[in-house]
């Protein structure tokens, strides 16, 4: 094993930053006590504000939870230390922002946050760090960091080149006003919905993963993944914990 003396300073900044922003990031899903597994995984999120909040993507959430003798309920899956374990909270919707894809999470727990960089100074070029889950639980609760640089920024709604492909998501976005977004050049995977894009200097958040572009089926994200990702710049969820005071 490599020690970390022997480490440029730069590896070692980026070592330390991911350690503590693994212990802020947690899996999003649902829990129903009453089901095997209790919990079913939907995406990534992260720690913010004060600890009991929960940052993730809007479509990450359930559209409705299910009844029964248990109801279904919002919770996060958030990793321990000890090799393999985790902890599961319940948690409840505390805001949501559709147009941007972001929700807020609220828990009855304190967890390490993450800083929110202050500016939109994130560029074309910038070498950065996502963490999440890119494949749910299915290698267990470990959250798996990656590298990302912005190759472009770019509107979030392109109109395609012919009416035929355009969906309700595309037409509400294009009626409201493209906004614009960090195109990236990184593999990412639909479980990565929800996790923080961050400076592996600081470990400040400058934008939220949110989409993955598909080549084909929604299956080929998986086999034949793109290497091209999405993220929402961190100024709306800013915006969004402002409005959630």
């Amino acid at each position: 094993m490599l020690a970390v003396a022997a480490l440029p300073a730069r590896a070692q900044s980026a070592r330390a930053t991911i350690e503590r922003v693994r212990a802020a990031v947690v899996a999003v899903g649902t829990l129903q006590r009453t089901r095997t597994p209790p919990f079913r995984f939907l995406g990534s999120g992260f720690a913010v504000a004060d600890g009991r909040l929960i940052a993730t993507n809007a479509h990450v959430l359930p559209p409705a939870l299910a009844a029964g003798n248990e109801l279904e309920r919002l919770a996060v899956l958030v990793p321990s230390g000890d090799l393999g374990s985790a902890r599961v909270l319940e948690a409840v919707q505390a805001a949501i922002d559709e147009d941007h894809d972001l929700a807020l999470l609220r828990i009855n727990s304190t967890l390490p946050t993450l800083a929110l960089a202050a500016t939109d100074a994130a560029a074309e070029g910038d070498q950065l760090l996502f963490t999440g889950f890119p494949l749910g639980t299915v290698l267990g609760p470990f959250p798996v960091t990656h590298r990302a640089m912005i190759a472009a920024i770019t509107p979030i709604a392109i109109p395609p080149p012919t009416g035929s492909g355009l969906d309700p998501k595309t037409v509400r976005r294009l009626q409201k006003g493209a906004f614009a977004v960090f195109q990236l050049d990184a593999t990412a995977y639909p479980g990565h919905s929800g996790s923080p894009l961050y400076d592996p200097a600081s470990g400040e958040v400058v934008g939220i993963v949110n989409m993955v572009f598909v080549k084909g089926a929604k299956e080929s994200a998986l086999s034949q993944p793109s290497g091209i990702s999405y993220a929402i710049p961190v100024r709306h969820l800013r915006e969004l914990l402002a409005r959630a005071r």
